[in-house]
């Protein structure tokens, strides 16, 4: 099975004299090809998370890695357990004052189709054994059933038409992977929002295999 985690870093708001809304908007897949490698990065990130917990004097107990909220050292320490671990991350980057008038207005729309630009650029054509799509529970019944039958129709012309699908909208409490998604997810944010490479120099190299801008 072909695991495709999916996360993002930024927000979809367009308000700029009102609000102060980013610049960036980040959406990130992680792949994972099969279940073993899905147990080791899970491993990983409990051995960080144990890590981190287990700290003299800590007054709160973390029950997930955030990239906003996780210190380099941790993400470091995270990265040493993960990196020879087999995986590719692929993301897209949004420049929000680029996008056309008409799509700001209908965020759902824009999601989807970022969502599906960028899986145009993972592999999964020989893919034997299926694909699950797994992403943060953060929508609507009816916006989790407009991206699962957008991204289903999408996949059509590019997969053999027996191939098993999955869909998994999940919290990342639950579904582990999603937080090391979120961690690299974050990174790459940080490099296009405040120029700040020094954790996205740690696993780009090794670690990108697609990344480029929305629209150019």
């Amino acid at each position: 099975m072909l695991y495709l985690f999916l996360d993002e870093s930024g927000d979809l708001g367009f308000d700029f004299v009102n609000k102060k809304p980013s610049a960036y908007f980040v959406i990130t897949v992680m792949t994972v090809d099969g279940k073993d490698d899905c147990m080791k990065i899970k491993l990983a990130i409990k051995r960080t998370l144990k890590k981190l917990n287990s700290r003299k004097g800590k007054k709160r107990f973390i029950q997930e890695l955030k990239g906003s909220d996780t210190t380099i050292s941790v993400k470091k320490y995270f990265y040493e357990k993960c990196k020879d671990i087999e995986f590719g991350i692929y993301s897209l980057i949004l420049k929000k004052k680029k996008v056309s008038k008409n799509l700001t207005s209908k965020k759902t729309k824009l999601y989807n189709h970022i969502a599906c630009i960028l899986f145009d650029n993972v592999p999964m054509e020989n893919t034997k054994m299926g694909i699950e799509f797994i992403m943060d529970k953060c929508k609507r019944k009816i916006e989790i059933k407009e991206f699962n039958d957008y991204i289903l129709q999408h996949l059509k012309s590019r997969i053999a038409t027996n191939l098993p699908i999955y869909f998994d909208h999940s919290d990342s409490k639950c579904v582990i992977e999603l937080q090391a998604t979120d961690l690299f997810s974050w990174g790459i944010f940080r490099k296009y929002s405040k120029k700040d490479t020094e954790w996205y120099q740690i696993f780009s190299e090794q670690k990108i295999k697609f990344e480029d801008f929305y629209g150019e």
